[in-house]
C-alpha cells in the first residue's frame, strides 16, 4: 500500500514530461523555429528559449540555423565586353532573412536546395555584370586599372535585387571575388599584351637613361673643357715667368762665362752619374776634375773668380 503514492508520483512526472514534450519546444540562440499547422507555417520564433504547440501531427516544429551560411560559386568562363574570356569563382555569404518565407520557397527549409537556386542566381549576375567590363578591369600591369572592389558591389547589387524581386527569405551579407583564372586558349595573348606593357615601361626607361646620360657627358665636356683653358692659361702664365726668369740667368752667365761653363759642367757630370755607373777616367777629363780632393774649394774659388 506504501508504494501506491509513490506510483502515482511517478506516474504524474512522467504524465508531465510526456505533456512538456508534446506542447512544448526549445529554440537555441543560433536558431530560429517554424511552426507549422497540418503543413501550412502558421508562426515563428526567433528568440531562445521554450516555447509551445500543438501536439504532433497537428502542428510540427521545424528548426532553421540563423547564422550566415556560406558557398563558393562554379568557376567557370565569363564573356567579356571586349569580347575576351576570363574564369571568375565568387564567395558569397548569406543568411535566412525571413524564416517563413524561405520555409515556403525551399523544401522544409533545406539549405542545399537553397543554395542551388543561389548558385544560378550568382552565376547569372557574375556574367551579367562581367559582360559591361573589359579584361582590363579584371587583369591589368597597372593597379589602378583594375576595378576589383566596384565589380564586387555590382555583382551584389544585382544579386541583392534579383533575391528580393523573387521574395525567396534570404539576404546576402557578403560577396567576394574568390579566383580569377584565364583559359587556355587566351593566355599566350595575355602575356604578350603584358609583355607589351612591360616593354613600353622598359623603352620608356631606357630613353630617359640615354637622354640623362647625354645631359652628363654634355655637362663633363664643358667642365673639362674650362679645366683645360684654365690649365693652359696657367702653363702660359708659369711659361712666361720661367722664360723672364731664364733671361735674367743668362744676363748673370753671359757676364761671367766660367759661372756658366761650371753649370754646364756640373750637369755633365749629374747626368754621367745619373744612375749605378762605374767610369774608368782620367780625373783631368772634363768635368772630372771637379772630383779632386786636392784644395777642391780653392780651385773652384780661382776658375769661378778669372776674368
Amino acid at each position: 500500500m506504501k508504494r501506491k503514492p509513490l506510483t502515482l508520483a511517478v506516474a504524474v512526472v512522467l504524465l508531465v514530461i510526456f505533456g512538456l514534450m508534446l506542447f512544448v519546444y526549445q529554440v537555441r540562440v543560433s536558431e530560429v523555429a517554424v511552426v507549422t499547422f497540418f503543413g501550412k507555417v502558421v508562426h515563428t520564433k526567433a528568440e531562445p528559449g521554450p516555447g509551445l504547440r500543438l501536439p504532433y501531427p497537428i502542428e510540427r516544429v521545424y528548426k532553421l540555423d540563423q547564422r550566415i551560411q556560406n558557398f563558393q560559386d562554379t568557376f567557370e568562363q565569363i564573356r567579356l565586353n571586349d569580347q575576351n574570356t576570363i574564369l571568375l569563382s565568387v564567395y558569397v555569404g548569406y543568411r535566412i532573412s525571413e524564416p517563413g518565407v524561405f520555409f515556403t520557397n525551399f523544401y522544409n527549409g533545406s539549405i542545399p536546395e537553397a543554395e542551388k537556386v543561389l548558385t544560378q542566381i550568382v552565376r547569372n549576375s557574375k556574367g551579367e555584370v562581367g559582360g559591361r567590363h573589359d579584361f582590363s578591369d579584371f587583369i591589368s600591369t597597372d593597379p589602378k586599372q583594375m576595378e576589383f572592389a566596384q565589380i564586387e558591389q555590382q555583382i551584389l547589387a544585382q544579386v541583392t535585387n534579383t533575391l528580393n524581386a523573387l521574395h525567396y527569405g534570404v539576404e546576402i551579407k557578403f560577396l567576394q571575388i574568390q579566383k580569377i583564372g584565364l583559359p587556355e586558349s587566351v593566355t599566350q595573348n595575355v602575356f604578350a599584351r603584358m609583355n607589351s606593357g612591360r616593354q613600353y615601361y622598359i623603352d620608356q626607361i631606357n630613353s630617359q637613361g640615354e637622354l640623362d646620360a647625354t645631359r652628363i657627358k654634355s655637362t663633363a665636356d664643358g667642365t673639362a673643357a674650362n679645366l683645360l683653358a684654365d690649365a693652359e692659361a696657367q702653363a702660359f702664365i708659369i711659361q712666361g715667368y720661367g722664360e723672364s726668369q731664364m733671361m735674367k740667368s743668362l744676363e748673370v752667365l753671359q757676364q761671367n762665362p766660367n759661372l756658366a761653363i761650371f753649370n754646364m759642367q756640373i750637369a755633365a757630370m749629374d747626368q754621367l752619374l745619373k744612375k749605378n755607373t762605374t767610369l774608368v777616367l782620367d780625373l783631368s777629363t772634363s768635368p772630372l776634375q771637379w772630383l779632386q780632393m786636392a784644395e777642391p774649394a780653392k780651385s773652384l774659388t780661382n776658375e769661378l773668380t778669372k776674368p
